[in-house]
C-alpha cells in the first residue's frame, strides 16, 4: 500500500503519543519516588512491579487476537481512555491520609491490562504504515520520542512530587492521554480485515497461529528466548535502581531523578544513532551485542565504590543506549518477519512472555536484596546477561534472521 505521506502521518500519532509517554514517565517516576521514601522496602517496589506486568501477562496473549481483529486506531483510543479513568480513581485513592497499598496495587494492575491492548496495538499498526526499509529508522525515531520522554519525564516528576501531593501528581497522566486520543482522531489507519467470529474455539486458534508463527521459524523463536532470559535476570536488579542510589551510592530524589535521566539520555543517543541513517549492521547482530553491553553495565553498576556516583550516571548512560538499540532492532526484526496481520498476536506474546518469568525473578526481589545485597545482585545480573549475549553469538539458526532479506 503505497503512501507518499507516511512519515508525517506516523510523526502526528507519535506527537499524541510523546505527550503521553512523557506525563507517563514523570508520574511513574513520582510513584516510585513516594513509594521508595514512604516505605523504604524492596518488597512494595517489587509488589508495585508484579501489580504492573501480570496481568498484562495473563491478558496479553489473548489481547493480542483481539487487536488484530479489531481496528489498531480504536483499541489505542479506548486503551488511553482506561488509562486515565484509573489514573483518575489513583487521585481519589490517593488523597486519603493513610492508604492501603492493596488498592493502589489493583489500580496498577488495572493499568496492566490497559497496556496489554495499548503497546501491542501501537508496534503493530507501523508496518501498516511505514516501508519496510524504514521499519529501523522509525524505530530509532520512537527510541529517540521514549528516550527524550524518558529524560524530561523523572526531572518534571521529581519537581511534582517535590512541591505537589501523589494525587494531584496523577493529574498529568490524564491530562497526557487526552493529548494521545485527540492526535489519533485525526489520522487515518489502515485496518487490517480479520475473522470476526469471536468464539472461544476460534480465539484459541487464532492464539495457537500466532505460537506457531514463532515456532515454526527457528531464529526467532531463539530470539524471543534469549530476550525473555535476559527480562528474566535484569528485573529483579532494575527494579532495584532506586534503593542502589539511595543505599550504596547515599543518594536522595534528586540523585533518584538523575539516574533516570541519564538512562534517558542514553536510550536518545542511541535511537538518533539509528535514525540518522541507514545503519548497515544486521540487526541480529545489534540484538546481541545490546545484550552484552546491558550486562557489563549492570556489572559495572554495581561493582564501583559507593563513592563513584558518576560512575554510577555513565553506566546507567551506558545500559540505556543498549536497551534502546536493542529495542529498536527487536521490533524491526518482528515487524520484518511477521505477517502484518499476525503482529499484534506476535507482540502481545512476546509481551506475555517476557513478563512471566519476570514475576517470577520479582518474587525474590526482597530476599535478593536481604540475603545476596543490592550491589551484589547487579553484578551477577550483569555476568548473566552477558552470557547470554555470548550464547546468541554462538546460535547459528539466531545469526540467520534477516540474512535473505540482505542477500536480495
Amino acid at each position: 500500500m503505497k503512501n507518499n505521506k507516511w512519515l508525517q502521518t506516523y510523526l502526528f500519532i507519535w506527537s499524541g503519543q510523546f505527550i503521553s509517554m512523557l506525563s507517563s514517565y514523570a508520574v511513574h517516576f513520582a510513584v516510585i519516588i513516594w513509594m521508595s521514601l514512604e516505605h523504604q522496602s524492596a518488597e512494595v517496589l517489587a509488589y508495585a512491579g508484579i501489580a504492573g506486568m501480570l496481568p498484562q501477562a495473563i491478558v496479553g496473549p489473548f489481547a493480542g487476537v483481539f487487536i488484530d481483529r479489531w481496528d489498531r486506531k480504536k483499541v489505542m483510543i479506548f486503551s488511553d481512555a482506561f488509562l486515565a479513568l484509573c489514573a483518575l480513581v489513583m487521585v481519589f485513592l490517593l488523597k486519603s491520609e493513610t492508604v492501603d497499598l492493596i488498592w493502589i496495587y489493583l489500580m496498577l494492575g488495572l493499568r496492566s491490562i490497559g497496556n496489554a491492548f495499548h503497546a501491542p496495538a501501537m508496534q503493530a499498526i507501523a508496518p501498516l504504515i511505514v516501508p519496510k526499509d524504514e521499519l529501523l529508522r522509525i524505530s530509532g525515531i520512537n527510541q529517540m520520542l521514549q528516550s527524550v520522554s524518558s529524560i524530561a519525564g523523572p526531572a518534571i516528576g521529581a519537581l511534582a512530587i517535590s512541591y505537589l501531593p501523589i494525587s494531584q501528581v496523577l493529574y498529568l497522566d490524564v491530562l497526557g492521554a487526552a493529548a494521545a486520543i485527540i492526535s489519533l482522531l485525526f489520522v487515518s489507519i489502515p485496518h487490517v480485515q480479520s475473522s470476526s467470529d469471536s468464539s472461544v474455539r476460534m480465539v484459541l486458534l487464532e492464539l495457537g497461529d500466532g505460537m506457531r508463527a514463532i515456532r515454526k521459524n527457528k531464529g526467532l523463536s531463539f530470539l524471543f528466548l534469549y530476550a525473555m532470559l535476559v527480562t528474566f535476570f535484569i528485573m529483579p536488579a532494575a527494579i532495584m535502581f532506586p534503593l542502589l542510589t539511595t543505599g550504596h551510592y547515599g543518594g536522595g530524589k534528586w540523585e533518584m531523578s538523575v539516574v533516570e535521566i541519564v538512562w534517558g539520555i542514553g536510550m536518545l543517543i542511541g535511537g538518533t544513532l539509528l535514525s540518522a541513517g541507514r545503519v548497515r549492521t544486521r540487526k541480529v547482530i545489534l540484538v546481541n551485542a545490546m545484550h552484552l553491553i546491558l550486562g557489563l553495565s549492570f556489572v559495572v553498576c554495581g561493582w564501583m565504590p559507593s563513592s563513584w556516583f558518576i560512575g554510577l550516571i555513565l553506566a546507567t548512560m551506558l545500559s540505556g543506549i543498549a536497551l534502546a538499540v536493542f529495542s529498536a532492532a527487536f521490533t524491526a526484526i518482528l515487524q520484518t518477519e511477521v505477517a502484518p496481520q499476525m503482529l499484534g498476536r506476535v507482540f502481545s506474546l512476546y509481551f506475555s512472555m517476557a513478563a512471566l518469568p519476570s514475576v517470577v525473578g520479582l518474587i525474590f526481589t526482597g530476599w535478593i536484596a536481604e540475603e545476596i545485597g543490592v550491589p551484589e545482585a547487579f553484578v551477577i545480573t550483569g555476568i548473566l546477561v552477558m552470557l547470554i549475549g555470548l550464547a546468541s553469538f554462538l546460535t547459528p539458526s539466531l545469526l540467520r534472521l534477516g540474512k535473505e532479506r540482505v542477500a536480495e
